[in-house]
């Protein structure tokens, strides 16, 4: 982690995992089975899950392996919700989150691509690694806590539905329909 990293989050300390597990259950209080809420809500749930097996891996080909794998679900994420709800969230007047947004998912995939050239098992890698994983908890927290809940309550009925068949088609695209039907 560089210099600027660590003051960074010396100022700015994460959310407790209570205060995560909070925003979880009331965006899932929002969401119905098979939206696009609910779909995103599964999909972080599941990258919370491959960031885990990367750093459970205990060998050089199974991390390199995992971690492959929570790349291809972290790129069809952010693919997904950048082509698709960060442009609603800017139609329903959260241009400020959606800019936020973007390039917060600008910066882990940044960093995802520096983590790529390291050693899989050297503590650089998981140090690295924790990192990226902080920014993508925060980053997940800030839209099931705000953003997603209050882009869930401003779109009309009709658009939830497009948002939900769009969501899964983008994210299809990069990640493939096997990957969707178990994230």
């Amino acid at each position: 982690m560089s210099i600027l990293d660590k003051a960074i989050a010396a100022v700015t300390p994460p959310e407790s995992a209570e205060d995560r597990a909070q925003a979880r259950r009331k965006a899932r209080e929002l969401a119905t089975p098979g939206d696009w809420l609910s779909i995103i809500i599964d999909h972080h749930e599941r990258i919370e899950q491959a960031f885990a097996s990367v750093k459970s891996a205990n060998e050089t080909s199974s991390r390199r392996e995992a971690f492959k794998a929570l790349a291809i679900l972290l790129n069809g994420h952010s693919a997904a919700e950048e082509a698709v709800i960060y442009p609603e969230m800017t139609e329903a007047g959260q241009k400020g989150h959606a800019a936020l947004a973007y390039e917060e998912q600008s910066m882990v995939k940044v960093q995802m691509a520096l983590l790529e050239t390291m050693e899989p098992m050297s503590q650089d890698f998981i140090d690295k690694l924790e990192h990226i994983e902080g920014a993508v908890a925060h980053h997940v927290y800030t839209e099931e806590k705000t953003w997603f809940p209050e882009l869930k309550e401003s779109a009309p009925a009709g658009d939830q539905s497009r948002l939900a068949l769009r969501y899964r088609e983008e994210f299809d695209r990069y990640a493939g329909a096997d990957l969707l039907a178990t994230a």
